[in-house]
């Protein structure tokens, strides 16, 4: 999959650089990043890297602190609530971040959210490697047979994972067992080992279990292919539900927008200077079947709205919204 910058940011850039009141922010203490979910998946392992090359550039540490619980929910609240000085920070997909409030989780939108992202993740629908299940049509007849039996590992209501196994269940017309876990990593283990026949996290969290042959990818779930290294090409659930399409699911780190002003004005210059041409976030997207896609401000918002639409509907069409989309900022596609 390749991912294609609009101009805009170049834009963006140069009205910053032009701003006469920018003032650059020295933190004068390490800075708490919480990860809302389990060590190892996705946003886990983007946000360690992330972090790192923020540390070069804000010469003060940032401390990574994994807050797993209700779905992302409960780290995310927790910096939403902390001290407004900018010494918090969240991460995460913005799908997520844009859906607690439909789901009745945490009363915020997307746009209470500074955004800097770092990468697009897609989700990869894989078996366990010694089910019958060689082909996604196999996938799909089982499911189809045996309504509600075959189980499938996600990282909980929100997530990812879910996301795209209610994106599939709608397309094809099936129903599945869910298995939740704390997060994508242990949902990938899970059915790594067997403990479940399906998981549908994201591709970075099943890379290792691929690899190493104890999950078969069956389908990215997306009407592009997927390259992984060392795996070869993941097929798109539109080659097996012709019209299948999924918007783009964005990861980042997220800081509130009532911290101050010289704390966002000094990470919108970072991100538009120096994230967009990063190695090492580059390298990282290239080896976990992710894309390199940083952006913040204005073009972010833009960016991850389709997927925050996408499934907040979803969600409602299944009855599993607290919230009707349209009241709040969401409206149908």
């Amino acid at each position: 999959m390749k991912f294609t910058r609009r101009p805009v940011f170049a834009l963006m850039l140069a009205a910053l650089l032009a701003t006469p009141a920018f003032a650059q922010w020295k933190p004068t203490k390490p800075i708490t990043l919480i990860v809302p979910w389990a060590p190892g998946g996705s946003t886990d392992q983007v946000t360690r890297v992330t972090a790192a090359e923020l540390e070069k550039h804000l010469g003060q540490k940032i401390i990574i602190l994994n807050q797993p619980g209700a779905s992302g929910s409960v780290g995310t609240k927790n910096a939403l609530e902390a001290a407004k000085d900018g010494y918090t920070w969240t991460a995460g997909g913005a799908k997520d971040l844009g859906n607690y409030k439909v789901l009745g989780m945490i009363d915020t939108s997307i746009k209470d959210w500074n955004l800097y992202l770092n990468v697009a993740h897609v989700a990869v629908i894989g078996v366990n490697a010694d089910t019958p299940y060689k082909t996604m049509p196999d996938l799909l007849k089982a499911m189809k047979e045996k309504p509600g039996s075959v189980s499938v590992a996600t990282a909980g209501v929100n997530s990812s994972g879910h996301a795209a196994i209610e994106a599939l269940a709608r397309a094809a017309g099936i129903t599945y067992k869910h298995v939740t876990y704390d997060g994508g990593a242990p949902a990938a283990v899970a059915a790594g080992s067997g403990e479940t026949q399906v998981t549908t996290q994201l591709a970075a969290e099943q890379t290792d279990m691929i690899r190493a042959k104890k999950i078969r990818p069956l389908a990215v779930v997306s009407d592009k292919p997927l390259e992984m290294e060392g795996v070869g090409t993941v097929p798109p659930l539109s080659q097996f539900i012709p019209g299948f399409k999924d918007p783009i699911n964005y990861f980042g780190i997220f800081v509130p927008k009532s911290v101050p002003a010289e704390v966002t004005q000094t990470l919108d210059k970072i991100w538009a200077t120096e994230m967009v041409k990063n190695a090492a976030l580059r390298t990282y997207a290239q080896s976990r079947g992710a894309m390199f896609a940083p952006m913040h401000g204005a073009e972010a918002q833009t960016a991850v709205f389709p997927a925050i639409q996408a499934y907040a509907w979803t969600q409602h069409a299944a009855g599993k919204a607290k919230v009707s989309p349209d009241t709040v900022g969401i409206p149908k596609p």
